[in-house]
């Protein structure tokens, strides 16, 4: 039987067990949104993780959405994430970083007046925090057929921009209801070109976008993130047949690629994630504590039941840095402090305290 704390190798790496840091985004890279001292020291601290998938970084400018969100497409933000890659595998660690285009998740207000874009000029209902305050999501520009190779070049220039950084690879963020799930969803899509009508068309851009991908850095260098039917931030997929239709279509089609991983964010107990892991027939990390926090003892049983080759865990990492040794020792865990979750400084970032 397989245990929490076996190694595995995922894609060109050999990890010291069978759980990773998932994205957590923490909104303080303020300025040009290249990687600080600050940022660098909080990585570095959590290198146990054995691989560390950072914060949703954008591609290009009119891909961010939240106030103060690290960016992979300038030469400032390439020297940032060199120095956080340089500090990570100083410690032994790996580093993935997650590339998240918000689409409609945004305001201009956030993005030096950057202007929003989606599949459909169709708004998510709510608000977003901006620099004054929180304000209506705004009606995005829905992008044109032939702008859609833009976005995948996006894509591609910042995962250029990651190897030329030393990182170790990228994910592909097709998930929660930003950019590229926003074009899986058919509440979000109402495209009736070649990217939206049909699941199958709906699943198009992702795998353009991981083919591409993959095809400039390396596949052993790529993963990639789904939430199927997770429905949450306006990406509802409500009918399960057209939700299997896309998603098969989607994993069918990236499966030949030799990926380093599928991140499957859904209940790994359900039909449709197991079925989707067999599909995709390589490594696949789950993630069940989008509602409740990964425990020890949760991911242990994920492990040891084969509903997944790895566990993402995320609050549980804000807090320890080193949670990889606590958890091997069954010590006492730090609490995460819920008020400095996003944005500020060193205080619930970098100074929670460790064994030592």
């Amino acid at each position: 039987m397989t245990t929490l704390f076996d190694p595995v190798r995922v894609g060109a790496m050999d990890l010291p067990q069978r759980f990773v840091m998932a994205p957590l985004t923490r909104n303080r890279t303020p300025g040009d949104h290249a990687p600080t001292d600050l940022n660098v020291e909080y990585y570095a601290q959590r290198a146990g993780a054995g691989l560390i998938i950072t914060e949703g970084t954008q591609p290009s400018a009119v891909g961010q959405g939240y106030l103060d969100t690290p960016g992979l497409h300038t030469p400032a933000q390439v020297e940032g994430w060199r120095r956080v890659a340089d500090a990570v595998h100083e410690r032994g660690g790996h580093v993935f970083v997650q590339l998240m285009h918000a689409g409609r998740i945004a305001h201009p207000d956030n993005k030096g007046g950057a202007e929003t874009v989606a599949p459909s000029a169709i708004p998510l209902e709510g608000t977003i925090v901006t620099v004054s305050g929180p304000q209506p999501h705004p009606t995005p520009r829905a992008l044109e057929t032939d702008e859609i190779p833009g976005v995948v070049a996006e894509f591609v220039h910042a995962a250029r921009c990651a190897v030329e950084a030393g990182v170790d690879g990228v994910e592909v963020h097709s998930a929660n209801g930003y950019l590229l799930h926003q074009f899986l969803a058919p509440s979000a899509n109402h495209r009736e070109d070649a990217y939206g009508g049909s699941p199958a068309a709906r699943a198009r851009l992702t795998i353009e976008v991981v083919t591409a991908v993959a095809q400039a850095i390396g596949a052993e260098r790529v993963g990639v993130r789904i939430s199927p039917a997770h429905n949450v931030q306006g990406a509802v997929e409500e009918d399960p047949q057209e939700t299997r239709a896309a998603y098969e279509t989607l994993v069918d089609a990236i499966a030949p690629l030799g990926l380093a991983y599928l991140s499957i964010l859904a209940d790994p107990r359900s039909e449709l994630v197991q079925d989707l892991r067999r599909r995709f027939g390589g490594t696949v990390i789950v993630n069940d504590g989008f509602g409740a926090v990964t425990t020890r003892e949760t991911a242990a049983r994920i492990v040891e039941q084969d509903l997944g080759d790895l566990v993402a865990v995320g609050r549980p990492f804000i807090a320890n840095p080193d949670l990889t040794e606590r958890w091997r020792t069954g010590a006492e865990l730090n609490e995460p402090d819920p008020s400095t979750f996003y944005g500020g400084g060193a205080h619930g970032y970098t100074d929670y305290p460790t064994l030592g």
